[in-house]
C-alpha cells in the first residue's frame, strides 16, 4: 500500500506566515506539520509516498528531497490549479497504479497514530474506509452517515448535518475511487469534492466503512489551531531530567524537566519552564521562557519573556516589555524594544498581520 499526501492548498487561512511558507512546513514542536503524517504513514509500513504540491519548485520539495532522511522514499504530483480533494486524489493514479493507498491531509496532525487501520485495510472487504471523529460544529465539515458500521451518506458541510461526526482527512481507498472520481462534476465552489466521489462509491453499491480516531484531532489551518497542536504535542514530550551540562547552562539559571536543548544552544541567566524545546544555535539571556514553547534554530531572546509561542527560525527578540505570549514568529522575525525616546512601537508587517500591544 502507497500513502498519499495533499499539499498543494495555498493556506490562505494561515497568513502572512505562509506567504513564504506553504502551510505543511509551519513547525509544531520544532517539526514541519507534513512531517506527522510522513511519521504516521511510515510507522504502519507505507514507505512509498506521493505528495501533491501545486508546483515542483515548491519549498516542500526542497526541504523534504528524496525522502531519504525520513526514512521513506517521496515522489512529487503537482497539481498546478486547486479544483479540490478529489481532483488531488485523481492526477495520483499513475503513483498508485492497482495498489489500495491512504490519503492524508498535509495539515492534519492527529494524537491517534492509526497504525493497526492502515496495516489492516490491504486484507479488507472495503473499497474504501474512511476516519471521522465527533465535531461540535458539523456545519464546517464534510459529514458522514451511518448505518450498521457502515458509511450510508457523506455530504459536504451540510446545512442541516445527519450527524455530527466529521470527515478527519485520512482516508483509505482501492482504484475504484479514480472511477467515481471520473463521474462527479464540480460543486457550487467549482471543486471536485471527495464526498461527492465517496457518495458515487457508496450508490454503486461499495462498501464503505469508517474508522473512529481517538483522542485529539487538530486542522491547523489558523495561527490558533497551529498554537493549539504545538501545546499537544509538547505536552506529550515524555519525562527528560533537567539539563544541567555547565557548558549549556550558565549563569543564574532555573530550567525545569522536560527542556530539550539542540546542538550548540545556550541558557544563560534565564529560567526556562518545560515542556519546552529548543532548536540549535540558540541564546536565551537573561529571559523567561514558559511552558509549551518551541523555538527554531538560530534564534536569540534576550532580556525578555516569552510562552506558550513558536519561533521559528532566525528569529531575534530583544528587550520586550511584558510577556510575549501565544504568539506565532514565523522565519527571520525581528522583535525589540525601541531604543531611542520618545518610546515608539514601529511595524512593518505582511498582509493580514495580527498585533495586539
Amino acid at each position: 500500500m502507497k500513502g498519499v499526501i495533499l499539499a498543494a492548498g495555498q493556506g490562505t487561512r494561515l497568513r502572512p506566515v505562509t506567504l513564504t511558507m506553504p502551510k505543511p512546513l509551519v513547525p509544531v514542536a520544532n517539526q514541519p506539520l507534513i512531517g506527522y503524517a510522513i511519521q504516521v504513514l511510515r510507522n504502519a509500513g507505507l514507505e512509498e509516498i506521493g505528495i501533491v504540491v501545486n508546483d515542483l519548485d515548491s519549498p516542500i520539495v526542497r526541504e523534504l528531497g528524496d525522502g531519504a532522511a525520513l526514512g521513506v522514499k517521496l515522489d512529487y504530483i503537482v497539481q498546478a490549479e486547486q479544483r479540490g480533494l478529489a481532483h488531488a486524489i485523481g492526477l495520483a493514479r499513475d503513483f498508485t497504479g492497482d495498489q489500495p493507498f491512504c490519503v492524508f491531509l498535509g495539515d492534519n496532525i492527529f494524537q491517534d497514530k492509526m497504525e493497526a487501520l492502515l496495516r489492516a485495510f490491504p486484507d479488507s472487504d472495503s473499497e474504501a474506509n474512511i476516519a471521522l471523529n465527533e465535531v461540535s460544529d458539523p456545519t464546517r465539515f464534510g459529514i458522514a452517515e451511518i448505518q450498521d458500521g457502515v458509511i450510508k451518506r457523506v455530504v459536504e458541510k451540510p446545512q442541516v448535518p445527519p450527524s455530527n461526526l466529521a470527515i478527519a482527512g485520512v482516508y483509505l481507498f482501492r482504484p475504484s475511487i479514480f472511477d467515481s472520481i471520473s463521474k462527479i462534476t464540480p460543486s457550487k465552489r467549482n471543486e471536485l469534492e471527495i464526498t461527492d466521489a465517496i457518495q458515487h462509491l457508496i450508490n454503486t453499491g461499495a462498501k464503505v466503512t469508517h474508522y473512529k480516531i481517538t483522542g485529539w484531532w487538530i486542522d491547523a489551518g489558523k495561527p490558533d489551531s497551529i498554537m493549539q497542536a504545538n501545546q499537544l504535542v509538547l505536552g506529550e514530550l515524555p519525562y527528560t531530567p533537567a539539563p544541567e551540562d555547565r557548558s549549556v547552562i550558565i549563569g543564574r539559571c532555573d530550567v525545569s524537566p522536560r527542556v530539550l536543548i539542540g546542538d550548540n544552544s545556550q541558557i544563560i541567566d534565564s529560567v526556562v519552564r518545560g515542556p519546552v524545546i529548543i532548536g540549535k544555535n540558540v541564546t536565551i539571556r537573561n529571559s523567561y521562557v514558559g511552558p509549551y514553547t518551541s523555538i527554531g534554530d538560530n534564534v536569540l531572546i534576550e532580556n525578555s519573556e516569552i510562552e506558550a509561542s513558536i519561533v521559528m527560525k532566525d528569529c531575534a527578540i530583544r528587550s520586550i516589555p511584558g510577556r510575549i505570549d501565544y504568539s506565532l514568529l514565523a522565519d527571520n522575525s525581528k522583535v525589540s524594544a525601541s531604543e531611542h525616546v520618545p518610546a515608539v512601537h514601529r511595524f512593518i508587517l505582511a498582509e493580514n498581520s495580527y498585533v495586539q500591544l
